[in-house]
């Protein structure tokens, strides 16, 4: 059985909250991960793993138990590079190759730990804008380099969502 990622569901939920929370998902002080894991199930995105915290992709209700590659930008970033079942992505090498929906991890300090993640929303131009939480933003650029967290050694982690899960 397969289902189908639906990017403009995942590209309008990120429109529609990227300055608000979502009354039926947690709200973390760091919210960026939880924020594109939100994205990711609008967009159809299966959940898999429960109850185990170290495994899989998930959420069981508001306030309750969640997987940590819901939540941690370098658990979801690791999760997406290895999964062969439901939700998957193919890391890419340049903005280039990435779609509406795909999700861009930062490594602020180059040292190989990820800190921050994205979901792309517009491309103009081929150049990824994208939305975000934690610091809320919407529609900008990729890049980040108008960010304080913004530092010369920063890596980007570029990830093509699969366009089918297989279940």
């Amino acid at each position: 059985m397969a289902s189908y990622y639906n990017r403009m569901a995942a590209v309008a939920y990120a429109n529609k909250w990227w300055d608000s929370f979502n009354p039926e998902f947690p709200r973390f002080q760091d919210d960026c991960t939880n924020f594109i894991s939100q994205c990711l199930y609008a967009g159809g995105a299966p959940m898999r793993g429960a109850p185990n915290r170290g495994q899989g992709w998930w959420m069981i209700g508001l306030n309750e138990r969640w997987s940590y590659s819901w939540t941690v930008a370098h658990s979801l970033r690791w999760y997406l590079e290895t999964s062969k079942q439901g939700l998957r992505a193919t890391r890419v090498n340049s903005v280039e190759e990435l779609q509406l929906g795909d999700v861009i991890f930062y490594d602020f300090q180059g040292d190989g730990r990820i800190d921050h993640s994205t979901i792309v929303t517009r491309i103009d131009q081929g150049i990824p804008y994208v939305n975000a939480h934690t610091s809320n933003s919407a529609d900008r650029e990729y890049s980040y380099e108008d960010s304080t967290a913004y530092t010369p050694q920063m890596r980007y982690y570029f990830f093509h969502i699969e366009d089918e899960f297989t279940l």
